[in-house]
This record gives C-alpha cells, structure tokens and sequence, in this order.
C-alpha cells in the first residue's frame, strides 16, 4: 500500500503532532501530511517550546494553528500516526473508519510511546524530541 496521506495526531495538536509534522514533511515532501488532536486546542499556535526547539533544527512551525479530529479528516488519512496506545483508541472513537490505518509513531521501536512533555520543562521536551526524531526516521522502511 502505497501512502500518500499522513495524518499525525497527538492530544492538542500543539507539541508532538505539529512537530513530527514537519519532520515528516521534510523526509517526504511529495506526499500529504497533516497534523489534528484528540482534544486539540482548536487554533492555538505552537507551544512556544516546541516551536523554539523546532526552529533551532531549521523547522518553521510559525503558521500552525490546533486542529481538532474529526472522522472526515481521519477518512482522508491512508495512515494515522499517533504518539500513544491511547490515542489509537481515541482516533477510534472519534472515527470508526479508521480502524486498522493507526499506528505509533514509535511502532517499528517495539511499539514506544512518544511522552506529552506539554507544560514541562525545556529538557522534557528535548527528550521528546529526540524519541520523535529517532522514531520519524524508522518509519523510512514503510514510507520509502
């Protein structure tokens, strides 16, 4: 199965999913990706530490604003990455149809689990970025 489109989700759509958004989009700029929360904070910018982190690895989150999940969006998502367990269960809920197309980001890492380091400290969010980094590029055996 080839994928096109990539949805990431996390919870509010402003530390983790807008961040593996973008490295996703830069390991693989010819297909569609795009981020949405289970309980996003409906366009509410980037969490300013994920946005500084990300800025310091020459990624420009300046124009992401929180999208919330809905079934039409996760319908329109060959593959669904999600950064929990729990999430997977959410993403089910909120859409039905989505059913065998969700995945960890961190699956090809005996299914690791990437933390909300949202309203952590500066080394909470270094930490998660790595497992995000780390956990982003395992994916290039399945997307090319």
């Amino acid at each position: 199965m080839k994928f096109e489109n990539i949805l990431i989700v996390c919870v509010g759509n402003i530390c983790r999913s807008p961040t593996v958004e973008l490295m996703f989009k830069q390991r693989w700029p010819n297909k569609h990706i795009s981020s949405a929360g289970v309980g996003a904070l409906v366009d509410k910018p980037m969490d300013a530490t994920a946005m500084a982190l990300a800025a310091e690895h020459n990624f420009d989150g300046t124009d992401h604003r929180g999208r919330q999940l809905t079934a039409a969006i996760a319908a329109m998502a060959d593959l669904i990455i999600v950064m929990e367990k729990g999430h997977i269960a959410a993403v089910e809920r909120i859409a039905p149809g989505s059913r065998g197309k969700v995945f960890l980001l961190g699956k090809w890492q005996q299914d690791l689990e990437i933390p909300d380091p949202y309203r952590q400290s500066r080394e909470a969010f270094e930490h998660v970025y790595t497992l995000m980094e780390n956990s982003t590029a395992s994916w290039a055996k399945v997307l090319g």
